[in-house]
């Protein structure tokens, strides 16, 4: 498939890897060159803050597992009602 560069370096994906990949208006991809080759990836992108709660929850399960007081489940239903909490 080609695709046309034009005015002020943009260019249109064609329909059928939109649909494949399942973007949308809005969505971000990341674009880099490699060798001569032109590579587009689609990314996630999450604000700063949900980042830093993330952060902060992984340093304090580390911290937990490291003094011992990792949480300890009989089945997957008692250790899905803990996420929903």
């Amino acid at each position: 498939m080609l695709a046309e560069l034009r005015t002020k370096s943009q260019i249109t994906l064609p329909k059928s890897i939109v649909s494949n990949l399942g973007l949308t208006e809005g969505d971000q991809l990341e674009v880099y060159e490699k060798d001569g080759t032109i590579y587009m990836t689609p990314v996630a992108v999450y604000p700063k803050s949900t980042i830093s709660e993330l952060q902060k929850e992984i340093s304090k399960m580390k911290t937990d597992i490291k003094n011992g007081k990792q949480p300890v489940f009989d089945n997957l239903d008692s250790l899905f009602d803990a996420l929903e909490k």
